[in-house]
């Protein structure tokens, strides 16, 4: 069964099928949609979740093999997770996945969910993915061409109560933000992003777009990132100083430092399953100082370093929005110095 991406939701509402697979190379969109089963799932009580990812031609399907055929000790329910970014499974993949789709069938406490890149012809031609399409729902996410990309732009901005001014001058700001994200919908996301945290729901002018997306770094965030992973503790204290001083709004510092952080994480956690680090760097996007900064930084900073530096950019999140954390400071600015100080703590170890 075949499920086309903007039908997903309207899908998940009546009802949940065994089997999903998604394929296709765009990263947001895919997670966006393995997201949605997931919460999807959750309501349905499937409260855990286990993940494999197939690394090389001699990963150990056994295991994978066991985790579908068995039931927790503490949840009824669960979703089994099995990404294979290579799209290559291999002989012993192939029949699993074949064996995994054909279980599938009327399996109402195992949701197995299979996350895959863009396939060629012959590859959706054989046994294995037709096993998967034939036992369960399949999506392929592909790309927004660059003529829809001012249409989904307008989308996401009216999904967080935003929009441009009609006419003319909106068409114009939504052609002038797809030409500055180039067709990457990441950046393209993370723009929309920042403009919530910038504006009220509400209609958006040119002048305030083309500021938040061509002049991002007005007061140096970027800058600030980039000395935070350099880790250069006087010069991140001083632009913190005058970051505050310029009237620069909290949130937007933070979603700099925190998109770094989860960046650096996402990054580790490919490089453990397997993955060389410059092919993790580019399925990230993450390039030019950065790259260099990020090959320094990883090979050195461990897991569960980054992990509580992803848990001291939640709790620092709540903090900018005014909620009381124990245990860190209660000004704003305060806590992204701590927080600023953890990560260039990080970054300095791998100097």
């Amino acid at each position: 069964m075949h499920i086309a991406l903007n039908q997903l939701t309207a899908h998940l509402a009546k009802g949940l099928r065994p089997l999903y697979t998604l394929h296709g190379d765009e990263p947001l969109l895919q997670q966006e949609a393995a997201d949605a089963i997931r919460a999807a799932a959750r309501t349905q009580g499937y409260t855990e979740r286990t993940t494999f990812v197939v690394a090389g031609a001699h990963f150990d399907w056994s295991a994978v093999l066991a985790a579908g055929g068995s039931l927790s000790l503490f949840a009824d329910k669960q979703i089994v997770e099995i990404r294979v970014p290579s799209g290559k499974p291999g002989k012993d993949g192939s029949a699993a996945l074949q064996h995994i789709a054909q279980a599938a069938a009327g399996n109402d406490s195992t949701l197995t969910l299979v996350l895959l890149p863009r396939l060629d012809k012959a590859t959706k031609t054989g046994a294995w993915f037709a096993a998967l399409e034939n036992n369960g729902a399949t999506v392929q996410i592909d790309p927004i061409e660059r003529a829809q990309l001012p249409a989904w732009i307008a989308q996401r901005l009216a999904a967080q109560g935003q929009r441009v001014v009609a006419g003319e001058e909106g068409q114009r700001t939504l052609t002038f933000f797809a030409d500055r994200v180039e067709g990457n919908l990441l950046a393209a996301h993370q723009e929309i992003q920042k403009l919530a945290l910038l504006y009220p729901p509400g209609e958006l002018g040119w002048a305030q777009v083309e500021a938040a997306v061509l002049n991002v770094a007005r007061y140096d965030v970027f800058k600030l990132s980039e000395a935070v992973l350099a880790g250069q503790v006087l010069r991140v204290q001083r632009m913190l100083d005058g970051l505050q001083a310029e009237g620069e709004a909290a949130v937007l510092v933070h979603w700099a430092l925190a998109e770094d952080i989860r960046a650096l994480k996402r990054v580790k956690d490919a490089m453990v399953a397997g993955k060389p680090l410059p092919m993790a760097l580019r399925e990230n996007r993450v390039w030019g100082a950065k790259e260099r900064l990020f090959e320094r930084i990883l090979p050195r900073a461990s897991d569960a370093q980054l992990a509580r530096l992803l848990q001291s950019a939640h709790l620092v999140d709540g903090i900018v929005k005014g909620l009381k954390v124990p245990d860190w400071p209660q000004e704003p600015w305060q806590a992204l110095q701590r927080l600023a100080l953890q990560l260039g703590k990080v970054a300095m170890a791998g100097r």
